[in-house]
């Protein structure tokens, strides 16, 4: 039955609790057993609960569910899940088999540790029947915990927990908001960037769709598609790595404008690789656009023309990240959650304009605060350069008044590129201090004197 009302956590766990065909068991790692909590607390809970457990002591996490998988990890969950499960079935399918929609809850998390010096963030898997003797069914996602504190983290993961549990019984068939009920009273608060799902109840939903629609309802910061292989989530390919970012809209699909595409975030990756030494692991390189429009005034683009631009870039090997902010300053943060290596972004001279242009009027420092939080000590620009007349081109599209430049055999480099006053002495700082590195001008574009 598919309920639209919006109930609070307290009502949620309680009707689940006085519902009579639903039964499971509940296994929560490293954010207390807040989720469970919920069902003990409101009354009832012996018509729901069967089982609870929080196995956080290591030897015992690995008597339950055996060792060698990271203890926070899309593996261990879904050896958690499998091994919850099968007991509950062996132990229960008999005697409540023909009246209850099994189900098993199971989370392990990486709540703030009492210093302050991780990054919070866990998954969470739900297996269910929609009807008693039906086939399981396994939805898993991948969040990010946002709140300053261990105990409001708690909190939120709690109520995460009960309103995904909730979802699947009662909001299941609401599809374009499914996950927007799932989380409900904790948007700020929790991130859901990665989405599993298997099963009948989930026919005709597509993974990559679901991730997308994630980022344009801004219930994730952003999302990973790799070229070769599913979807991941971001702290999974990003976790201390040296990465290079290469930004754009990416709204011409045709080769030629991936080649050019490749060039540059290839090029990007061979200066940082130089940079580091030769015993670093490489540097790993993206394609990352935003989800929202170009212009504030323009429609956001829908889900199926940005799905297309990743396929556009994958057709070439490209790994892509899909943001929710289009400034540049929000990708450096967030990418910051996960390495402290160096980070690069390699753009060409049109979009250097377009951040120098742009006036950032909300925020409160405007283009000075803009800035220094695009430009932490270990993130540098590389900017490759244009030819003079794609240069004019794109100068002219976007109304940039009084910028001048000279040009090597028609092309112009960062160094050639002189902003009006007074952007043009931050621009001649951020070049002198090597936040800005100009690329040279690759052979195979320089044309003969």
């Amino acid at each position: 039955m598919v309920s639209t009302e919006k109930l609070n956590t307290h009502q949620k766990a309680l009707r689940i609790n006085l519902d009579p065909t639903s039964y499971g068991s509940f296994a929560e790692i490293g954010a207390g057993q807040e989720v469970v909590r919920w069902f003990l607390v409101v009354g009832g809970a012996s018509g729901t609960v069967a089982k609870s457990i929080s196995a956080y002591d290591k030897e015992v996490s690995d008597d339950l569910y055996g060792s060698g998988a990271r203890y926070v990890s899309g593996e261990r969950l879904q050896v958690m899940l499998d091994s919850e499960w099968s007991q509950l079935i062996n132990q229960l399918s008999k005697s409540r088999g023909s009246n209850a929609r099994f189900f098993s809850f199971v989370d392990t998390v990486s709540a703030r540790n009492y210093a302050g010096t991780n990054e919070p963030h866990g998954w969470v898997g739900l297996r269910f029947q929609l009807q008693p003797g039906g086939q399981p069914n396994d939805i898993v996602l991948h969040i990010n915990l946002r709140d300053p504190s261990n105990a409001t983290e708690q909190e939120a993961v709690g109520i995460l927990g009960v309103n995904l549990i909730y979802a699947v019984f009662y909001q299941l068939e609401t599809k374009e908001s499914f996950f927007e009920n799932i989380a409900q009273d904790v948007e700020q608060r929790i991130e859901i960037d990665y989405v599993e799902v298997r099963g009948a109840a989930f026919e005709g939903w597509d993974q990559r769709a679901i991730l997308t629609q994630l980022v344009c309802t801004g219930l994730a910061q952003a999302v990973c598609f790799p070229c070769s292989g599913p979807p991941v989530p971001p702290i999974e390919v990003l976790h201390r790595k040296a990465t290079v970012l290469a930004p754009g809209s990416f709204e011409h699909v045709d080769p030629a404008h991936a080649a050019i595409h490749n060039q540059l975030l290839a090029s990007g990756i061979q200066q940082l690789r130089g940079e580091l030494a030769e015993k670093d692991p490489a540097p790993v390189g993206y394609f990352c656009f935003s989800a929202m429009p170009l212009e504030e005034a323009d429609p956001p683009p829908g889900v199926s023309d940005l799905l297309q631009r990743i396929d556009a870039l994958h057709t070439h090997c490209g790994d892509v990240l899909l943001f929710r902010d289009r400034e540049l300053y929000g990708m450096t943060a967030l990418v910051n959650r996960y390495t402290k290596e160096p980070i690069r972004f390699v753009v060409g001279l049109s979009l250097l304009v377009r951040v120098w242009e742009d006036r950032y009027t909300n925020l409160p420092g405007s283009f000075l605060e803009a800035l220094s939080r695009l430009l932490p000590q270990n993130v540098r620009i590389y900017a490759y350069p244009m030819s003079s007349k794609d240069l004019q081109e794109a100068v002219q599209s976007i109304s940039a008044a009084d910028w001048q430049w000279t040009d090597t055999n028609g092309w112009v480099s960062a160094h050639q590129l002189h902003p009006p006053p007074p952007l043009g002495h931050l621009y001649d700082y951020v070049l002198a201090s090597n936040f800005l590195v100009p690329l040279e001008i690759p052979k195979a574009l320089k044309t003969d004197e």
